[in-house]
């Protein structure tokens, strides 16, 4: 059979999910291909969304008009801030997500939308003419022609899944591993390395002793993910608990006991693991000072007896398993229902592509997720999303959308995957982002909303709702900015509960609200003209007045950089740059910077390399680079 279609993304993870959806929102026959429908949006670790900095990445996808942020606000079962003990570029929502009920909204959102194609069946090659993809082949022997196609492989691609010594090559939750397309791909000399992750052992929940745990519920005012939730639009639910205990000195005991058996330590395993959720047995090693390590114990839905045993990933033995799992605290008679395993498989390497996320060598072939070397669900739909948007563009023959380092998280994470590549399962992290304090999660609409709106992926009514939000932030700064508090008995005995200073003449509000005890919201008794705005208003003016000097000094910062990053390059024989490094020409040949700024965050390439690629740009083009 032959199909004609214009986009097709293969996979239907979370970065597979972004990618179909914006693409078919963006008015473009779109179909998805996945190896079995109920794979959809598969929580095969932990059943959760969001967490620190992850949390950004879910703002800024639904800030563009993506899915997950509305899917988790759906299908929740707890919901955090995290890091509300420290200033509001590190608060970061997390929410625990019922991985069924998130799986089922996910596809039915795929089935429902416009101009998509859901189909069940597995991509064994991928067709290119003259160096641009052309469409693809199916297992089943079907051609789907297409000028641009999005491979959303996650950790299926020549999977094997390993505990003790047993292996099989199967993806996550025995799911089917992609083989062929594998192959194929490397054929077409995609470069290729083995990744390892983990997951640890699901138990019974009737089995656990919850006496001996730390219950952890979710936020009395839970936030909601999505920016159409926002001012009153949603229902906050009953939330189910969260628990915490401890490793013991005897669970570390047993797993050194059996360290041996250990695929990661007896070298059945090739793939490099993840740095920042390592394996139990990893953490008992490399931390031999600790004596012990936190366990969350947290439930995967509300109508599952299935618990998730958060930090004890592990690939040891069943029968060390048990043992294991028994001597934690509240677990002693725990009923494993899902052991633990380790998953190996195939990633790219991130720098052939484009920022676009497009394939260097090949036309119209992108790549999103966690074969690009990153590791995380919100990570994948962050690059699904973009190399969706860019799959479009590249078909209506548009300059490609790209986030730039001072725009978004997003920006961050594909500029260090494509200019940096990584070694490791890569995890998004506050530190990584220079302009963090601009890149909050709560203004992530007032960055993005506009930008997904222009690319058509927010809808007219959410746009008007986004421009009403922006005119009372600035119309309420506006007036702030002018309010002056009198002295008076009232208000400067409210001032020395608080521990303040009292006043002896008027005041700026605007200064009052500095004031590391005061805040927006508690000095509204004392302004009597202040309209009644939305929380998340409200938020913004404090936010904004408060951080006021930090911000000014961020956005100078932010200046500098897009200097450097607007001084675009030509295209250059870098080897032939004489006072250059060896190594800094090879690497600059290899990434292909398209300006300064890109070239001077390119691992290798040193401020050294940078003044001597000035120099000679200034003695070829006679322009002076500043």
């Amino acid at each position: 059979m032959m199909v004609k279609t214009e986009i097709i993304i293969i996979g239907a993870g979370h970065a597979g999910c972004e990618a179909a959806l914006a693409a078919a929102r963006m008015g473009k026959d779109t179909v998805v291909f996945v190896m079995d429908k109920n794979q959809v949006a598969n929580m095969p670790c932990n059943p959760n969304i969001g967490g620190t900095s992850k949390g950004h990445l879910v703002k800024e996808i639904d800030a563009l008009g993506g899915q997950m942020g509305k899917n988790i606000d759906k299908t929740y079962i707890q919901s955090r801030m995290l890091n509300t003990g420290k200033g509001p570029a590190v608060h970061s929502l997390r929410a625990q997500a019922d991985k069924y009920k998130y799986a089922a909204a996910m596809l039915a959102t795929l089935q429902t939308q416009p101009k998509l194609k859901l189909v069940q069946d597995e991509v064994v090659d991928i067709a290119v003419e003259n160096g641009c993809v052309t469409g693809v082949v199916t297992k089943s022997g079907d051609t789907y022609t297409a000028k641009a196609v999005v491979v959303c492989g996650g950790t299926y691609f020549r999977s094997r899944c390993i505990h003790g010594d047993i292996s099989r090559d199967t993806g996550p939750n025995g799911a089917a591993s992609s083989m062929a397309l594998s192959a194929a791909l490397k054929k077409k000399g995609i470069a290729m390395f083995r990744f390892k992750t983990g997951t640890p052992a699901r138990i019974a929940r009737d089995s656990i002793d919850f006496t001996k745990l730390e219950e952890q519920p979710g936020d009395l005012d839970p936030t909601p993910f999505s920016f159409t939730n926002t001012n009153g639009g949603w229902e906050p639910k009953e939330q189910i608990s969260c628990y915490l205990t401890y490793t013991t000195e005897q669970t570390h005991k047993i797993i050194l006991a059996n360290i041996h058996r250990s695929p990661m330590y007896s070298g059945e395993i090739e793939g490099t693991p993840t740095r920042y959720c390592p394996s139990i047995e990893d953490k008992v090693v490399r931390f031999a000072d600790k004596d012990r390590h936190q366990v969350f114990i947290e439930p995967e839905g509300t109508d599952t007896n299935e618990m998730y045993i958060g930090g004890m990933s592990t690939s040891l033995p069943e029968d060390v398993q048990k043992e294991m799992y028994s001597s934690v605290p509240g677990l002693e008679n725990c009923r494993i229902l899902q052991y633990g395993y380790a998953i190996e498989y195939d990633a790219i390497d991130a720098t052939t592509l484009h920022l676009s996320l497009e394939h260097k060598g090949i036309g119209g072939l992108f790549f999103a997720g966690q074969m690009n070397g990153s590791s995380g669900y919100e990570e994948a739909a962050a690059q699904g999303i973009m190399a969706g948007i860019n799959a479009v563009l590249s078909l209506d023959s548009k300059e490609p959308f790209i986030i730039d380092r001072s725009q978004g998280y997003i920006g961050v994470l594909i500029d260090d995957l494509v200019t940096k590549g990584t070694k490791e399962p890569y995890r998004m992290m506050t530190s990584r982002a220079e302009y963090r304090l601009i890149l909050r999660q709560d203004n992530a609409d007032l960055r993005l909303t506009e930008l997904g709106y222009d690319l058509g992926l927010i809808t007219n009514e959410r746009y008007r709702a986004f421009l009403a939000k922006k005119s009372q932030i600035e119309g309420e700064l506006d007036r702030v900015a002018k309010i002056t508090i009198p002295p008076s008995e009232e208000f400067n005995e409210y001032l020395q509960k608080q521990g303040q200073h009292t006043i002896a003449t008027g005041t700026k509000l605007t200064d009052l609200i500095k004031r590391p005890q005061l805040n927006y919201d508690m000095l509204a008794p004392f302004d009597p003209t202040r309209p009644s705005l939305p929380k998340e208003v409200g938020q913004q003016i404090n936010i904004q007045i408060k951080y006021e000097g930090y911000i000014s000094r961020q956005m100078r910062q932010v200046e500098q950089f897009k200097k450097m990053e607007n001084r675009t390059l030509p295209e250059i024989d870098y080897m032939a740059i004489q006072g250059m490094r060896l190594e800094a020409r090879q690497k600059l040949n290899q990434i292909r910077p398209y300006s300064l700024g890109h070239a001077s965050r390119i691992s290798g390439v040193s401020p050294a390399d940078i003044s001597t690629l000035v120099v000679w740009l200034q003695t070829q083009t006679k322009d002076p680079v500043r």
